[in-house]
């Protein structure tokens, strides 16, 4: 998920301090909306090991590059349930963690909240209204494959909602209507290379 400088939401800070994961992480190129892998729902984990906990690496350090909120495995071309977070909570903390095979349980209220997001798989597509439920537990595993369960309310809420989203095939744009839809695609046309740059950019900078 961005920022506004990127994919969903108000933004964090515009620096972070970079987490653990991303420190050891390499960057990624990211996938962009038609790419197959995004349109479908992605497999699950069931083997967790080094291999899964370089991939959480990666997915930290390229979610920092892109400066998002939140990314899913299959927005790096993998095809596994996993998504990472580096999100603010209604509670003014920063929340960082990663879970994989996600399956959101409760969402409250039932009369879901406008908000406006973007998506790293677009590009410079804008920010754009999209209802979710300003609650959610989500349960799944940690990279070591032990039970989690996240609670999220506002942003943080609207983060692991976008995230799982992708990992069952669905983009932001796939909420928006017709002509909101083509406008975020006309909006990416226009600033596709220019964000791209930064984050070619960006990666070369926070490598050193």
């Amino acid at each position: 998920m961005s920022t506004p400088q990127t994919d969903a939401v108000p933004a964090p800070p515009t620096e972070r301090s970079l987490p653990p994961e991303a420190l050891r992480g390499s960057y990624r190129s990211i996938t962009e909306v038609g790419t197959s892998v995004l349109h479908r729902r992605c497999a699950e984990v069931t083997e967790f090991g080094p291999e899964l906990a370089r991939l959480v690496d990666d997915m930290f350090f390229t979610m920092h590059v892109a400066q998002g909120v939140g990314l899913a495995a299959n927005q790096i071309g993998v095809d596994l349930r996993v998504f990472v977070y580096d999100c603010p909570g209604e509670d003014g903390q920063r929340h960082i963690g990663h879970i994989c095979n996600p399956v959101i349980d409760v969402q409250q209220p039932a009369e879901p909240a406008a908000g406006k997001e973007g998506c790293l798989s677009v590009p410079g597509g804008g920010l754009h209204e999209v209802p979710r439920a300003t609650r959610t537990v989500v349960r799944g595993q940690d990279k070591d494959g032990n039970a989690v369960v996240l609670e999220g309310q506002g942003l943080l809420a609207r983060c692991f909602q976008h995230e799982t989203d992708h990992l069952n095939g669905t983009l932001y744009i796939d909420h928006l209507t017709p002509d909101q839809r083509t406008r975020a695609l006309q909006e990416m046309a226009a600033n596709r290379q220019t964000v791209l740059a930064q984050r070619e950019a960006r990666a070369r900078t926070l490598r050193g």
